[in-house]
């Protein structure tokens, strides 16, 4: 098992990130958070999972240990596999993913990419304890990850993404956009035609 990759960013695809460590390349996919924050020719360190299948050996990739332990627990649920937990974790920000399961609305959950009603409800069965116990929702708060505000699991920023996923945008697209251009103040019909000028522009 691969622990971490550490080297130079060298190529950015839609959902990965190639990294140079030591002429070796390695294809890690990433959540869209972390991508937005990876240059190419920068230096990087990202905790690795290791999935291996039939026909291929991948690694996911995260910039802190709080997030690759999120995504052992997110994975480690029946019917979510790194695929899926990858795209979860790129149409919703970690944090508010906590809020979301330990509130237990699986109402937020449904929106989320690949998530039914079933799914919700088997996410907040099965991890509600398991982040409570480990400490994972106070690790959040004590790094400042996790404010009253944000703890509410569908706001302005959600119901923006949902609406350009409908118009056929990609969450791993425009989640990197939608997180530049909100300030925290926008109404929603606001911030989607700011997002919507933002990416016309190629932003």
């Amino acid at each position: 098992m691969i622990a971490y990759i550490k080297g130079i960013v060298t190529h950015r695809l839609l959902d990965a990130v190639y990294v140079n460590v030591h002429d070796v390349g390695y294809r890690v996919y990433v959540p869209s958070s972390v991508q937005s924050q990876l240059q190419v020719g920068e230096a990087t360190c990202l905790f690795t999972y290791t999935n291996v299948r039939e026909d291929a050996i991948q690694l996911y990739g995260f910039l802190t240990m709080e997030d690759y332990e999120l995504f052992l627990l997110l994975i480690s649920v029946s019917g979510v596999g790194p695929k899926l937990g990858l795209g979860i974790l790129s149409a919703i920000s970690p944090e508010h993913f906590v809020g979301l399961i330990i509130s237990g609305d699986t109402k937020g959950l449904q929106k989320l990419p690949g998530i039914g009603k079933k799914s919700a409800e088997r996410l907040v069965l099965e991890l509600k304890d398991k982040i409570e116990s480990l400490g994972i929702a106070g690790t959040f708060t004590t790094q400042g990850r996790i404010s009253p505000v944000e703890q509410v699991p569908v706001g302005t920023t959600e119901e923006v993404l949902e609406a350009l996923m409908a118009l056929g945008y990609s969450a791993q697209e425009v989640q990197p956009v939608i997180q530049d251009v909100y300030d925290g103040t926008q109404e929603v019909p606001v911030l989607l035609k700011q997002v919507l000028a933002a990416l016309g522009k190629g932003r």
